[in-house]
């Protein structure tokens, strides 16, 4: 749907303002159905920024699950010599 006046520039298209006016629905509707954005331009600089909305996860418990893997147990103290190495004692960390 790209006119003679729209451009895109490292894959996002700009549009100069004056047809952002004309076809601000279109425009709107379209960018919601692809996930793209829309740089609007006045005078050759970029002015504002036409992006989709996204819901923000209402569910905070589990939001990172997938992010982090556990490879050892985290429930047991740490093993002894883990902190002979260091030069502490055992004592001096609890």
């Amino acid at each position: 749907m790209a006119s003679s006046d729209d451009s895109a520039v490292g894959g996002v298209r700009t549009i100069k303002a004056s047809e952002f006016k004309s076809k601000c629905l279109q425009l709107m509707d379209e960018v919601a159905a692809s996930g793209g954005e829309i740089v609007v331009t006045k005078h050759g600089r970029p002015v504002s920024r036409v992006i989709p909305y996204r819901e923000k996860s209402k569910l905070v418990f589990g939001e990172n699950r997938g992010l982090f893997q556990i490879h050892a147990d985290i429930v047991e103290p740490m093993p002894a010599e883990w902190f002979e190495k260091d030069g502490y004692d055992e004592d001096d960390l609890f």
